[in-house]
């Protein structure tokens, strides 16, 4: 870790974020940067959450388990039950990922059934249209 410091606007740069969002989660509490007089100034510590905060929301997790999550990387020096808690939330997230990937699955046959069976109806629709007109 470095000392490095940075605004608001050069940490949403760098993340790739907007000035609002680094405000947002700041506002949410699961950031909490200096001040340099007037100026807010953010740590690599604060850098390092907001791409664990970011992971965490690209993955599927809720502001309430990031900070679950981020509370215990400050409470457990050991990491051990920060540890435990990321492998029960994660193993949670990729059940329900996979219940979801099978409902679409199951959509996607049921839909393509479906456009089997319309597509069937047209063709044999326009056969009759074309024997009818001979």
């Amino acid at each position: 870790m470095t000392d490095r410091l940075y605004t608001v606007t050069e940490l949403a740069r760098d993340l790739g974020l907007t000035p609002r969002a680094v405000r947002f989660y700041e506002d949410k509490g699961l950031i909490a940067p200096r001040r340099a007089g007037t100026t807010r100034v953010y740590t690599q510590r604060d850098r390092a959450r907001m791409i664990l905060i970011q992971r965490g929301k690209r993955l599927g997790f809720s502001l309430a388990e990031i900070r679950e999550y981020l509370d215990l990387y400050d409470a457990d020096i050991t990491k051990q039950a920060q540890l435990r808690h990321l492998l029960a939330a994660v193993s949670a997230r990729l059940e329900q990922l996979q219940q979801q990937r099978e409902a679409l699955e199951q959509s996607i046959t049921e839909l393509s059934d479906i456009r089997a069976q319309a597509e069937r109806a047209l063709a044999e629709h326009r056969a009759a249209e074309t024997r009818a007109a001979d």
